[in-house]
């Protein structure tokens, strides 16, 4: 059983409360987790604040900071064996997508060690910029310490697209794992400890909202980034409103998947399930709504409902599945509870709804994919499940289609499915939300920003965007004036 200590100041430490984190596909130990104190937390932040205060790491060049990205990056090949077992059994993953996830986060690393290098900090404005009057620079800084969030569905890549940003810029951070799923990030802590990064610039620690809390109220926090639910976000920053701490929020989502009427079939109805199954639909950018021109509907939804019985639900290890559990027994219950309460909406069952059992799934919360047929009325249509489970609408017309996806708070991503991209892109163009895919789901671009609109969150992640959300902007003027009379100002109180 693995050992997961926290990790403050370069050191990994043990603490007076510990727990045992449990395999969500049959209950089983999985590590023996040090939990932090109060006193931890504090110490932690402490480091973070020395270290960023300390020559060794405000002076270091960007493209040694991309050397240890790609260190870092190299070290997570190395020991993808271990990561993609620890995260199929910390977060029910499937090997398949477990292996996917270890290779997006080497992958990430690398690509921003890549922009980090060309990535500049110091630009002259040649617009603003006169000869003879004024030199003009734009300077990014670090924003400073960071406090970080991260949730239990993908948890190894959610904590470096914390982490990489953080080296990147040259601020410090505590980052949080959720107390579901600490494992990865602790093998991440032991990876980043090898790559010559200076003592405290990353610390790791886990828990729960009480952990949490106490971590971004500390007043040497200057920005918080947090990624897991609305209902968390808001109150994260309104806290952070007491002291105008940056935010960075990526929250739920409800998003709407558009399928034309000149859409190919097969892909596409393949395209719908990838989009609410994938990881037991605990993804928040999952295609939860389906929208579906009736023209085609009748083809399609009998396609749907046939193609489904083809997705393996089953153990995480099994190569052959396509999603395996969820990850607890609080969340399954909260996913039945949807379901129950859509049937008794008057919603139309067309697959699915009940709980997987027999044999090995006894042991951990397994739920068939589920299908329902429903209006704007329906509580799925508009609450975020976190679950296998989708909500199909018939449209008329594109217009329909389109005020049907923008009717929701959310707005973290969506997909439209055409033949023709040209006519597709016009269609997503009016689609209120962060990220769209042109017949394709799912998929994420490390070079690309990521992010929502409306309570989808603020800010964005990977990317120059994401950067540069960890940096401050500097205006730099620098008179080229060096005659006293000449000076704009001279007039105006000589």
């Amino acid at each position: 059983m693995k050992e997961i200590k926290l990790f403050i100041g370069g050191e990994f430490k043990t603490s007076e409360k510990t727990y045992t984190s449990e395999n969500p596909a049959n209950g089983e130990a999985v590590a023996l987790v040090h939990l932090p104190t109060e006193k931890d937390i504090d110490a932690a932040v402490d480091a973070a604040d020395a270290a960023f205060h300390s020559s060794e790491w405000r002076n270091m060049d960007q493209m040694k900071r991309a050397d240890i990205l790609e260190a870092i990056s190299n070290k997570i090949k190395e020991r993808k064996d271990e990561l993609t077992t620890l995260e199929i059994a910390d977060s029910g993953s499937s090997v398949r997508k477990a292996k996917a996830d270890v290779h997006n986060t080497a992958s990430y690393f690398k690509v921003l060690a890549g922009q980090l290098r060309k990535f500049q900090f110091e630009v002259k404005d040649e617009a603003a910029s006169r000869a003879g009057f004024s030199t003009n620079y734009r300077i990014y800084e670090p924003v400073g310490v960071c406090g970080q969030v991260i949730p239990w569905n993908v948890p190894l890549l959610m904590a470096a697209w914390k982490i990489g940003p953080v080296i990147a810029s040259g601020c410090t951070t505590v980052l949080k794992t959720a107390q579901e799923t600490p494992a990865t990030a602790g093998v991440l802590a032991e990876i980043i400890s090898e790559s010559g990064l200076p003592k405290g610039v990353v610390n790791i620690i886990t828990g729960g909202a009480k952990e949490g809390d106490r971590l971004l109220t500390n007043p040497k926090v200057r920005k918080v980034s947090f990624t897991g639910s609305t209902q968390v976000g808001k109150k994260i920053m309104e806290q952070a409103g007491k002291n105008l701490q940056k935010l960075s929020l990526e929250l739920g989502g409800k998003s709407a998947n558009i399928v034309l009427k000149d859409a190919d079939l097969s892909i596409a109805v393949d395209g719908a399930l990838y989009a609410f199954l994938y990881h037991s639909g605990q993804i928040c950018t999952s295609g939860t709504r389906l929208f579906v021109d009736e023209s085609i509907y009748p083809a399609f939804k009998e396609a749907l409902v046939n193609r489904i019985k083809d997705v393996k639900v089953g153990l995480p290890n099994d190569p052959s599945t396509g999603y395996g559990p969820v990850i607890s027994k609080k969340q399954f219950e909260s996913i039945m509870n949807y379901i129950e309460v859509s049937k008794r909406e008057g919603a139309k069952l067309l697959s699915g709804g009940e709980r997987l059992t027999g044999g090995e799934f006894d042991k951990g919360y397994y739920i068939k994919p589920t299908l329902f047929e429903v209006t704007p009325d329906n509580t799925i249509f508009n609450e975020e499940i976190f679950g296998p489970v989708l909500a199909i609408t018939p449209f008329k017309t594109e217009e329909e289609a389109i005020k049907l996806a923008n009717k929701s708070v959310f707005g973290l991503a969506g997909a439209v499915w055409s033949k023709d991209q040209n006519h597709a892109m016009k269609v997503a163009r009016q689609l209120e939300t962060g990220t769209v895919w042109i017949n394709e789901y799912h998929l994420l671009n490390p070079g690309m920003p990521f992010g929502g609109y409306k309570e989808s969150g603020l800010s964005r992640e990977m990317g120059e965007e994401g950067l540069k959300s960890y940096l401050e902007v500097k205006h730099m003027w620098i008179s080229d004036c060096d005659e006293r009379e000449k000076k704009p100002w001279f007039d105006a109180i000589f």
